[in-house]
């Protein structure tokens, strides 16, 4: 399944909101450099949707706040 991430580093919370069935923003506490915020996002979606991190993979937009997130 592939979803839409929309993310906001350096939030004061974790958070991961529901757009609509295939768009998300989270939110992390971790600021967007050395891959911080793409593992902060990783975790944060892990826990969301109750899967391992290693089942989660960012497919596009390693570098920019919009990533295509596909979960197995």
């Amino acid at each position: 399944m592939r979803i839409s991430v929309k993310v906001k580093p350096n939030s004061k919370a974790e958070v991961v909101e529901k757009i609509s069935d295939n768009e998300f923003v989270v939110r992390v506490n971790a600021p967007a450099k050395e891959g911080r915020a793409n593992e902060a996002v990783i975790a944060a979606l892990s826990g969301y949707f109750g899967i391992p991190k290693s089942r989660i993979r960012i497919a596009k937009g390693h570098a920019s706040r919009i990533k295509i997130i596909e979960l197995q």
